[in-house]
């Protein structure tokens, strides 16, 4: 009889775990997904495509029982699926094939709120740094991490991120040129 009750604990155990999944991958998709956009340059298919490799990667984490029993448990999982999708997104701009794109234009898309001028600005601008650059701007300024928290999501130290983090403000106003400033102003 003890055997028939340990099945039924680890189902509802199971089942409790997915829901809990259900419940983080709801909340954090739309984070996860700005945050992919911007790191694409604003290719919203390949941030779709980030988005459900970091989720999927982090539902397999979630399944594993030492999750939710605490022992190896991650203390902030919105942060760590972040770094899992920065990871991702660097793994795939080391791949031959990610240099090929299918269109050389953003696609027109309606605008929610703010300037769309300037979000297209800022995109196109991101889109023209190097992948690690992107990364790091975006760890550092959208999703405001410390130079600490961007260092351990690059596996790098917080002096090279620091000099990564300048270096790309210094590239991305050279792109940016003066439509920046402009913009800035007004």
């Amino acid at each position: 009889m003890s055997g028939g009750a340990d099945v039924v604990w680890s189902s509802a155990a199971r089942e409790a775990r997915e829901a809990e999944y259900l419940e983080f991958a709801a909340g954090r998709a739309g984070h996860l997904y700005r945050s992919a956009c911007l790191l694409t340059g604003g290719d919203t298919h390949f941030a779709e495509d980030l988005v459900q490799e970091t989720l999927g990667r982090m539902y397999v984490l979630w399944r594993r029982s030492a999750w939710s029993t605490g022992v190896a448990r991650i203390d902030n999982p919105a942060a760590y699926a972040h770094t899992v999708l920065v990871r991702a997104f660097l793994t795939h701009q080391r791949r031959r094939s990610s240099t090929e794109r299918p269109v050389g234009e953003l696609p027109e898309a309606p605008a929610r709120a703010g300037d769309p001028e300037l979000r297209l600005t800022l995109l196109d601008a991101l889109a023209r740094l190097s992948e690690r650059d992107r990364a790091v701007l975006i760890l550092r300024y959208w999703e405001d991490r410390s130079v600490e928290e961007t260092a351990e999501a690059l596996r790098a130290s917080p002096g090279a991120v620091r000099t990564q983090s300048t270096r790309a403000l210094a590239r991305l106003r050279a792109v940016l040129g003066d439509t920046f400033v402009a913009t800035d102003a007004a």
